[in-house]
């Protein structure tokens, strides 16, 4: 089962296995504090992309696509289907402040069609 949380909302039993996807590790908060597994930041988004979809709704749907088509080449998306496997709940982790419109969502999607 794969699971989204906000980096910053408290960590849970339920959350299973943590996986922080962001690039940049989240300001103001610590090691500690965040509970992560593991910090994947190879599978964030490029920084060029993070820069020009700057967590604009409106672009989200073109910052999927975009973002997909990085995924598709890239080596870490292994390492996070391994980890899928390993783990009966991966909770993806990230700092965005909307839930609906960030890089989590695109990977949980990713991670569920292939």
């Amino acid at each position: 089962m794969i699971k989204l949380k906000r980096v910053y909302d408290a960590p849970e039993p339920s959350d299973g296995y943590r996986v922080l996807v962001d690039r940049l590790w989240p300001r103001g908060l610590t090691k500690d504090k965040a509970a992560i597994d593991t910090w994947l930041k190879d599978i964030a988004p490029s920084t060029e992309l993070r820069k020009w979809f700057a967590h604009d709704p409106a672009k989200f749907s073109e910052f999927s696509a975009r973002y997909l088509s990085e995924l598709d080449n890239n080596p870490a998306a292994k390492t996070l289907f391994d980890l899928q496997a390993q783990h009966a709940v991966v909770t993806l982790v990230y700092g965005a402040k909307d839930p609906k419109v960030n890089q989590a969502v695109v990977l949980r999607d990713f991670l569920g069609g292939k």
